[in-house]
């Protein structure tokens, strides 16, 4: 549902806590009621007898039977999924707790608590995007940065990213991380990569008479002028929905499937031809049509299905590269991914018709993948928990939410939502070797589209104040933008705006450019030291600064870059010569301009007003970021800028 990066906070289903979502089991594995003795005494049985009876059976039941619902000598099994199904699959672990199922076990110290080999799990989910388990996994798990317990099971969305991560530990010696290669995993659900269009845009590329593939795309992404190449002027430039491949499973499977489509293959994809120049530049031109990056496909799905509701749909993105799963859940009125929200009410005006591009598409095959921390009985127990996700029941299950079978087959119901062939396998294209998926994202790093971001920096008092360590706030703010400035190109252009109230050392206006937009290649020591260089003083004229901060882009737009404000505050805004904030968001509106400046704002204490920030941010097509616990800001900074 959705599938993202270096998010500040996660959602980690706690399966334990609450006893009536388990019934509680005997020491065999048996369902266990309310715990009954056969005490009624016949004839003259003596009454301490009966008392002592019910005391023994009490002991027994408060020694076996957990609090939480379960045995104590279940073993426990954490599993990390990717978060567009970690909902679903905490819910279908709950009723793998419940069944009361049971597995064999090699022996040791692992062996069912009775000694008959045999043993049951208590499996956890936490949802983690596949992207940041990845490095946790690769670097080294922290709990505290990722927000979740280390698993001994992973589910990312693709095997893709397992492949990613025996690169990475290879180069850094951390072998011992990596999974066994025991050959293809196995799948627990499939989806497939799509390009999501509005019905009408896609009829009036030809579908579903033509095929559409990246070619067709990278042609409307360097028509001058756009959709009037169509004959429908009125939708303007043709613009595309792509995540970072960093850190999104649908921005990498997209990106591997631009370079496919560039050399004409379908297979055995070499580092060669990503050096080879008519394929860097087709590349390239895909790249040219995007709106923005994002850590989170589900952004674009919010902002389209909010056009659409006001009768636009045609207005914000043209295209969208996403699994076919949000497709259905979008189609079914839920546009962030949330099943709840799934109603006959809620279905947009203009459905999304999934493209699956004739030039080659990637299966997403969300393997459930072992992890070298497992114990032998908790890879029994994984293989188990497998075998559970793989029945016909819980298949089912997938499917209502939009994924395809194990088998990468589609269901009835998602090919009605999505417009695709029912029981059909789509054609995919087998994906690239670790070293050339390592050397596609070296690419892409090259030739994606670049951009242009102000970084606006709070300076006002309260930044003074402690950041939860041994520094102040404006100290970590200042240590994770210099750190993120790692992931930014050297063609890409940054300049930097500090701003507070009116203050002794800055008497004219509440803010102040300190550096002016510059390429970082040029730029890069001058702006750290720029960055590294700024006190705090003063009160928080927000508005004020987003609005000079918009207009000043606005006003020197850069044609053909990703034109951004990045602006990092601790409070609410406290200057009454601007405190208009419907004025503010009409001003940012992204509908309401031809040159669209997306505004991405940042919460960083408490007392940040976190909900005036998401709807700036809202205007202006993008969502704010939470780093209200200050331990969180670095990682949300590299979130931030993941959208570039």
């Amino acid at each position: 549902m959705k599938e993202r990066l270096w998010k500040a906070s996660w959602r980690t289903p706690t399966l334990k806590a609450d006893a009536a979502r388990h019934p509680t089991r005997s020491a065999v594995g048996g369902s266990m009621g309310t715990y009954r003795t056969r005490g009624e005494s016949r004839g003259r049985l003596p009454l301490v007898l009966g008392v002592v009876v019910g005391l023994a059976c009490l002991l027994v039941v408060f020694l076996v039977v957990k609090p939480g619902g379960g045995r104590d000598d279940c073993l426990s099994l954490q599993v990390s999924s990717s978060t567009e199904k970690d909902d679903l699959l905490a819910e279908l672990a709950e009723m793998y707790n419940a069944s009361g199922r049971e597995f064999p076990v090699d022996g040791g110290a692992d062996e069912g608590a009775d000694g008959t080999g045999r043993a049951c799990a208590e499996v956890t989910v936490a949802g983690t995007s596949s992207g940041l388990a990845m490095q946790a996994l690769a670097e080294g798990w922290d709990e505290a940065r990722v927000g979740a317990p280390e698993p001994q099971v992973w589910s990312p969305t693709s095997s893709l990213w397992p492949a990613l991560l025996r690169e990475r530990a290879a180069a850094t010696d951390r072998g011992h991380v990596v999974p066994e290669d025991t050959g293809p995993p196995t799948s627990i659900t499939t989806s497939v990569l799509t390009i999501a269009m509005p019905r009408p845009m896609a009829e009036a590329m030809g579908w579903p008479d033509a095929g559409i593939g990246w070619s067709d795309v990278l042609s409307l992404s360097l028509a001058p002028d756009g959709w009037g190449s169509l004959g429908r002027p009125e939708w303007g430039p043709f613009a595309l929905g792509k995540d970072n491949p960093h850190s999104s499973t649908s921005g990498l499977a997209a990106t591997i499937a631009a370079f496919y489509a560039a050399t004409g293959l379908s297979s055995d994809l070499s580092p060669e031809h990503l050096d080879d120049p008519g394929v860097r530049e087709f590349v390239a031109g895909v790249e040219a049509g995007v709106l923005h990056y994002s850590d989170d496909a589900t952004l674009y799905m919010a902002n389209l299905y909010e056009a659409d509701t006001e009768g636009r749909a045609m207005s914000y993105a043209s295209a969208v590269l996403v699994q076919e799963q949000l497709v259905h859940l979008y189609n079914r009125g839920a546009p962030t991914g949330d099943p709840q929200q799934m109603t006959e009410e809620r279905r947009p005006r203009e459905p999304l018709v999934a493209i699956h591009p004739e030039d080659g598409t990637l299966m997403m095959d969300h393997p459930l993948v072992v992890l070298p921390s497992a114990s032998p009985g908790q890879r029994a127990a994984a293989e188990d928990f497998r075998d559970f996700l793989l029945e016909d029941g819980q298949q089912r299950r997938f499917a209502e939410l939009g994924f395809r079978d194990h088998l990468g087959v589609a269901g009835e119901a998602l090919a009605e939502t999505v417009s695709v062939p029912s029981g059909v396998r789509p054609s995919v294209i087998d994906p690239p070797s670790p070293r050339v998926l390592t050397g596609i994202l070296d690419a892409w790093d090259d030739l994606r589209k670049k951009a242009r971001v102000l970084l606006v920096m709070d300076v006002s008092g309260s930044m003074n104040e402690s950041a939860g360590d041994s520094r102040t706030r404006l100290e970590a703010a200042k240590e994770a933008a210099i750190s993120s400035l790692d992931l930014l190109h050297d063609e890409d252009e940054v300049g930097l705006w500090a701003f507070s109230t009116e203050t002794e050392a800055h008497p004219d206006a509440p803010y102040r450019e300190v550096l002016p937009p510059t390429a970082l290649g040029e730029g890069r020591r001058d702006l750290i030291d720029a960055i590294s260089g700024l006190h705090a003083d003063g009160g928080t004229a927000l508005y004020s600064t987003v609005r000079a901060a918009h207009q000043t882009l606005v006003d020197d737009f850069g044609a053909g870059r990703i034109n951004a404000v990045v602006v990092l505050t601790d409070g609410r805004n406290e200057y009454v010569r601007d405190n208009d904030l419907d004025s503010l968001l009409r001003d940012v509106d992204a509908d309401e301009l031809e040159r669209a400046v997306r505004i991405f704002p940042i919460a960083f204490s408490e007392q940040a007003d976190f909900d005036t920030l998401g709807e700036i941010a809202a205007a202006s097509r993008t969502k704010a970021y939470d780093a209200r616990d200050p331990a969180t800001i670095d990682d949300v900074m590299r979130s931030v800028i993941s959208n570039f």
